[in-house]
């Protein structure tokens, strides 16, 4: 299992403006469809349900009328034509009439008082569709049939045009709803534009306020002035804050380095004593990369410079090899040493430096081996290897394995490693070892 760090990714630009106008759109365009194909729907429900009426009527009123002219003409086969339906009139007493209805249309028989729908193909396979009044009395049977062919080819000839304008209506929707997305995105666009134009190099930020109407984007512009106010006031005080720190421990790192100095050069110390003024030297050299290198992270600036990293590891493993204090442990370097790469030494110091003590803090015996490739330089060490949990939270700030114990050390080594390789495009890899201990990669970018 490893972890890689490098410079997060960004978001893509304008994803949330694609987003928020593609459901603007989507609303206006499911709004329009929405309403056109419920007007559709009531529109053809009122017209057949209007239309079925007006036939009912009808028809009625011809039964009526056939059964009025029926008892005026005393019982003969009167018919009135009215309003060009189609009325036949049965006689029970007469066999042929009733045969040939039988016929002709032997569903009708057995049709009860009132009307009725029929519907399907005739021999030739075009649909049909009509209605039937029936009214019938002991002396004669009355039928009144209603063709509703025309009235369905209408009925068709609507849909079509319902249907037509669902598709323009829901059209012009998308339109619509294309031009106000774009009017109403328009100042959150400019918003976006004029805060990524901005890269915080003034001290005091253009504000964002008056180049807006008075309405919610010109409230968000607001309150994102006021956020960069009081944002900008944090920085500002944190850079000085470093400033101020950074020139105040500089001047008694001076004292010390020049103390230090001097009395190395005195002839004839003593071995221990010379051994704890090396080790204050280191210390105080140590401190200053530090220093410098926190400087840096805090302003998000690179430093530059040709640091060969062979160079760095050796005095790193030099100053580890006078604090072993008896361990067992054998601290080795091996591979190219031609590799520089364009970094000041208090940052590369400052990286490999964490992941060697690391190495040397966690093995007890055995060998820490610094192996410099091509591009990257490897830690490799015998210790008590890497849980999946420790591997997954390395990074995180304040985090501390679980086999660090009762050891010094707050959690922010690795922490301040991954940030220097966000700041110089490097990239850190922690992984367990085949067997045990724990391989740690620095990879460089191109110099």
């Amino acid at each position: 299992m490893s972890e890689d760090v490098a410079p997060g990714p960004t978001r893509k630009r304008g994803r949330y403006r694609r987003r928020l106008r593609s459901r603007i759109i989507l609303s206006f365009v499911l709004l329009g469809f929405c309403l056109t194909t419920l007007f559709a729907f009531a529109t053809n429900w009122a017209r057949m349900r209007v239309e079925n009426q007006l036939v009912e009527d009808v028809m009625n009123t011809n039964l009526d009328a056939s059964w009025e002219s029926y008892v005026r003409s005393g019982g003969k086969d009167v018919m009135a034509p009215v309003q060009q339906i189609r009325a036949i009139l049965i006689r029970p007493d007469k066999p042929d009439r009733l045969e040939a209805l039988r016929r002709e249309y032997p569903e009708w028989e057995h049709l009860g008082d009132g009307i009725h729908n029929f519907s399907g193909e005739d021999a030739d396979g075009k649909p049909f569709y009509y209605k039937v009044g029936v009214r019938k009395t002991p002396d004669a049977w009355f039928f009144i049939a209603y063709d509703m062919g025309q009235a369905m080819r209408g009925e068709q000839q609507l849909k079509r045009a319902l249907f037509l304008s669902v598709i323009v209506f829901s059209l012009l929707s998308w339109v619509l709803g294309w031009w106000s997305a774009s009017r109403v995105m328009r100042p959150v666009s400019d918003l976006a534009a004029r805060l990524r134009a901005y890269r915080g190099d003034n001290k005091h930020p253009e504000p964002l306020a008056p180049r807006f109407p008075d309405d919610e984007v010109g409230q968000l512009a607001e309150a994102l002035d006021d956020y960069s106010a009081r944002l900008t006031e944090v920085v500002q005080r944190d850079r000085e804050f470093n400033a101020d720190v950074s020139h105040e421990l500089r001047t008694p790192l001076a004292v010390i380095r020049g103390a230090t100095e001097l009395l190395l050069a005195r002839p004839g110390l003593d071995e221990k004593v010379l051994q704890r003024l090396q080790r204050i030297q280191r210390a105080e050299q140590q401190c200053t990369d530090l220093i410098g290198s926190l400087l840096l992270l805090s302003r998000n600036e690179r430093g530059h410079g040709n640091s060969n990293v062979a160079k760095v590891a050796e005095q790193l493993l030099d100053a580890h090899r006078a604090q072993l204090g008896g361990k067992p442990l054998v601290l080795a370097l091996e591979g190219e040493r031609e590799l520089v790469v364009d970094a000041p030494e208090s940052a590369l110091s400052v990286a490999l430096g964490n992941l060697i003590g690391n190495a040397v803090k966690y093995t007890q015996d055995g060998q820490v081996l610094v192996r410099v490739a091509a591009d990257a330089v490897e830690v490799i060490d015998s210790g008590p290897g890497l849980s999946e949990e420790d591997a997954a939270s390395l990074f995180q700030r304040g985090y501390r394995g679980t086999h660090a114990g009762h050891s010094q050390g707050g959690g922010i080594g690795l922490s301040i490693v991954s940030r220097l390789c966000a700041l110089y495009g490097w990239r850190v890899d922690i992984r367990p070892g085949s067997e045990r201990g724990v391989i740690a990669t620095l990879r460089f970018s191109a110099a």
